[in-house]
């Protein structure tokens, strides 16, 4: 049953315009993926709702947007050029790689012989310039961090924030995957939400468990289920060589419990190392006592597409038909979205496409589009345009018809419970604006 929930929501994505698979008319390309209409809007949504939660509502972070293309001195002394490694193994038959701490596929035709475990830097290479040798090097990044941590200095000077603060940014990542699959969990390009938020030395354990609690209340306020949530605690043992303390935040998809988020204290070893590497100092002057240190970091992580995957399968939903046929094209389905980051917020259908209700209904149309994502449908009987919009999460549906004539009013429909309120045409922003919110939808006006 997991595994078909996952290709529903496969064909969902693919169906409706959320998630394509890139170059599919060349047949694809493996672990990369095109974002249709509905798809890009709804990651736009997310990060939006990341944006004014992390940045616009705090004065203690600041936004960049740092380059994706890396010189290589950068990940050389950040220890990825010599340290961003799978262990890969290789069939001596087939030729094909597989991650060696991941479970390997069983062959059909043969049965895999196995050579010994190497490491794979998953770093892409490429050149800056014209001129191919070690010294034009550079890499796309495998994180935004590293973007942050060499505008620190820069960042400080020009902001003139105190410690402690953070530097926020939400941007593409690249990563050359020996193993991929699960959809849209484990790609070669991807999307980041990451802040570096730079603490004294000493407050570090408060800080990190501040940003835990954080990133927790942010996945709830998403709209994640509680019950498919958990926090992972790293053990000493497994920490990466930079981590005091690190807590993943993972949800429990169809296939299995995975990674979402991360929240690392990398005490002071990124500013240490560039700041050895470069030869600039990268260290901050406490006006206040005198004090002249190089900042521990905690780094809070989310993965956008991730997160993206883990509301589609929470908001999915299948509606079963009344009638006792329930084949699988009968079925109708809703996707409970968090209002706030649906794609559409809003339909208008014409009850009729006629006495005047197309033109009324299009004028609404008109007036909001400038406003919010809405569309505009009057194919089809009521209830199925209903639906269509259902399956994209649209959080309300506006009907003009033959009582808008008489009085200016129109229905709304709620996606969730399917009731519907009747409310003046001059009232349409204001009630749809308050569910886009989440206020009770029965508060809103007198349920039909």
């Amino acid at each position: 049953m997991a595994v078909d929930l996952m290709e529903q929501i496969v064909s969902l994505a693919k169906r409706r315009g959320f998630v394509y698979p890139s170059a599919e008319l060349y047949g694809g390309t493996g672990a990369v993926w095109d974002f249709g209409p509905y798809g890009n809007r709804m990651k736009n949504n997310i990060k939006s709702f990341w944006y004014r939660r992390f940045v616009q509502e705090r004065d203690d972070i600041i936004d960049i947007d740092s380059a994706i293309l890396i010189k290589r001195e950068v990940l050389a002394a950040s220890g990825h050029e010599k340290q961003f490694n799978d262990m890969m193994v290789e069939c001596k038959k087939c030729k094909q790689r597989f991650r060696a701490d991941h479970q390997i596929p069983e062959a059909k035709d043969h049965k895999h012989d196995l050579g010994e475990p190497k490491q794979f830097n998953l770093m892409f290479k490429t050149n800056l310039g014209p001129v191919e040798d070690p010294e034009h090097i550079g890499y796309l990044r495998p994180e935004t961090a590293q973007g942050m941590f060499t505008n620190f200095k820069t960042i400080l000077d020009t902001s003139r924030k105190k410690v402690p603060f953070g530097i926020a940014q939400i941007g593409k990542s690249f990563r050359n995957e020996i193993t991929t699959g699960n959809f849209i969990f484990r790609a070669r390009e991807f999307e980041i939400g990451e802040i570096e938020f730079f603490v004294k030395p000493g407050t570090d354990d408060e800080w990190f468990k501040k940003w835990v609690d954080e990133w927790g209340k942010f996945f709830e306020e998403c709209g994640l289920k509680k019950e498919k949530l958990r926090r992972y605690d790293h053990p000493t043992e497994s920490l990466a060589h930079y981590s005091k303390g690190t807590t993943d935040y993972e949800y429990e998809f169809p296939f299995g419990w995975g990674e979402i988020a991360g929240i690392a204290n990398r005490t002071d070893f990124d500013l240490k190392a560039h700041e050895k590497h470069s030869g600039k100092e990268l260290r901050y002057f406490d006006e206040k006592t005198g004090e002249k240190y190089v900042p521990y970091v905690i780094e809070p992580t989310l993965g956008i597409e991730r997160l993206m995957l883990a509301l589609l399968v929470d908001g999915y939903d299948v509606i079963k038909p009344a009638t006792s046929d329930q084949q699988p094209e009968n079925q109708e389905y809703v996707l409970r979205l968090n209002p706030k980051i649906a794609p559409i917020k809003a339909a208008v259908f014409p009850l009729v496409n006629k006495d005047k209700l197309p033109a009324i209904a299009r004028e609404i149309y008109e007036d909001l589009r400038a406003w919010k994502h809405v569309e505009y449908d009057d194919s089809g009987s009521i209830g199925r345009r209903y639906r269509r919009q259902d399956e994209i999460g649209t959080i309300a549906g506006i009907t003009v018809d033959f009582q808008t004539l008489k009085d200016n009013t129109v229905t709304i429909r709620d996606r969730d419970t399917m009731k519907q309120i009747r409310i003046k045409r001059s009232e349409i922003r204001d009630v749809i604006g308050q569910m886009i919110e989440g206020k009770e939808f029965k508060k809103l006006g007198k349920i039909k």
